[in-house]
């Protein structure tokens, strides 16, 4: 279950606990895929999982040619599908988005680039800032070899260049399912702007979105 007293006061959180992205490098230096998936005719999807996907969907609204970007949950069954009972880290599930996109505008490698160097901390295992548990573990659900070739190749990428301070502990697995979440996780960021736990944890992806990646930003 998410935090919920972000509201007490953010400021003292900042000091007792690392944003999600705290240990990323500058993502303006960060390395394009070296293997990557060419351009296809029609939307692809694809999902990850990098915490609250209050966040993950956040950022992916902001990214040029992403058409969609939906909340949901991924690993495990349709009938555990729901956020009460993923938050209890007992179903298989991770929070995940389901990022529906233009590959004649944005690759799967950058959106790869962006996960890894804006949306979280690859490195924090089972958690993600405030937020413990496997439901908020760091996830590549691949739907294709494709996708899996592209994303294995690229974690071997950012390790050999020793990007992170720590290992990445991403996990690269198939997609068995993607069940959307309840209707008010959806939009959440842009429906609630100002709430604390998102103005610390997630807005300051945003903007380092629009500086650090200005290529790949759509706003």
């Amino acid at each position: 279950m998410k935090r919920m007293f972000w509201g007490i006061a953010p400021l003292l959180f900042a000091a007792l606990s690392l944003s999600p992205s705290a240990l990323a490098v500058d993502a303006s230096k960060f390395p394009d895929a070296a293997v990557d998936i060419p351009a296809a005719q029609g939307n692809q999807t694809a999902v990850f999982a990098g915490g609250c996907f209050w966040g993950v969907e956040g950022v992916y609204e902001h990214v040029k040619g992403v058409k969609s970007a939906v909340s949901g949950f991924a690993g495990g069954s349709k009938g555990t599908a729901q956020y009460e009972t993923v938050s209890t880290g007992r179903t298989g599930h991770a929070e995940s988005v389901q990022v529906t996109y233009d590959p004649a505008k944005i690759t799967y490698g950058q959106l790869l680039k962006v996960f890894f160097s804006i949306v979280h901390n690859p490195t924090e295992l089972n958690r993600q800032g405030p937020d413990e548990g496997t439901q908020y573990r760091s996830a590549i659900f691949y739907a294709n070899d494709d996708q899996k070739r592209v994303a294995e190749a690229y974690i071997a990428q950012l390790e050999a260049a020793h990007v992170f301070p720590r290992k990445i502990v991403t996990q690269v697995v198939p997609l068995t399912g993607f069940y959307q979440a309840e209707p008010y996780h959806q939009h959440y960021m842009s429906l609630h702007p100002n709430e604390p736990y998102l103005v610390y944890n997630d807005w300051p992806k945003i903007e380092a979105l629009k500086k650090q990646l200005p290529a790949l930003c759509a706003r």
